[in-house]
């Protein structure tokens, strides 16, 4: 079995929070490099691909999450992969982004604090008492949480997999593919809490067998964005922009 767990690409969000405010988390576009990331990584998976067997040679299970930044890096993924070996394309609402409740569209902590002050501390408090993976925030997701749908998610592609769908592509997030590694080798919450989320279009291939473990590598890590460099920073396939802070 062979799945390969890709992050969307530099989004509008990951080079200015203001995007997640203005357009809201599910609706944030990629940028137009965040768009070049994915055809990186698409053509990284192309070739791993090509250099396998014939005989192993099986169609791809395509699941993707429903926000606009993992559905554009989907179809750019498509634009890349061999057409003759994709098979099912799917969305899964069980792969969105982590809900982060009131901080949704807040990832400033200073921001946070000021602006919900009582939740803030004891969401502060929670993150110091129980651990950083068990902390909700208010009316939000703990990372556990999103571990926990994942595992559900994780069923549907064992179920699968007993029907011969056993290559599989999930486009997804940071949290959710870090949480779908976790569930599907078994690892502790400590692996969670040490380990980073993977950078925008990474791609993370889990192999193995009944006859052998299965096992996690890093299958292509994404260039990111020289500092300073200010090109390709528009949304990819559209003429939305960021827009200027009031007085400016």
């Amino acid at each position: 079995m062979r799945i390969f767990l890709v992050r969307h690409g530099e989004s509008l969000g990951n080079i200015d929070d203001r995007a997640y405010q203005q357009f809201g988390d599910h609706n944030v576009p990629l940028t137009e490099w965040g768009y070049r990331q994915v055809l990186g990584a698409a053509q990284a998976i192309a070739a791993y691909l090509k250099g396998l067997p014939a005989a192993e040679l099986r169609k791809l299970s395509v699941w993707y999450s429903p926000f606009l930044r993992t559905r554009q890096s989907k179809d750019a993924l498509l634009e890349v992969l061999p057409a003759e070996l994709i098979g099912d394309i799917r969305e899964d609402y069980l792969l969105r982004e982590q809900d982060f409740g009131l901080f949704t569209e807040i990832y400033d902590h200073a921001e946070q604090r000021r602006k919900f002050p009582d939740e803030f501390e004891k969401w502060a408090r929670l993150r110091n008492n129980n651990g950083k993976f068990y902390a909700r925030p208010p009316d939000g997701e703990s990372r556990a949480d999103v571990a926990q749908r994942v595992r559900l998610f994780l069923q549907t592609i064992m179920h699968d997999a007993e029907n011969g769908k056993n290559n599989v592509i999930i486009v997804g997030h940071g949290v959710t593919n870090r949480a779908f590694e976790m569930n599907f080798l078994h690892h502790p919450v400590e692996w969670f809490e040490r380990s980073d989320n993977p950078g925008n279009a990474d791609v993370t291939l889990i192999e193995g067998g009944r006859s052998e473990d299965y096992r996690s590598i890093l299958l292509h890590k994404s260039v990111d964005r020289v500092k300073g460099q200010e090109e390709l920073r528009e949304a990819y396939g559209s003429e939305l922009t960021i827009a200027p802070k009031a007085g400016k």
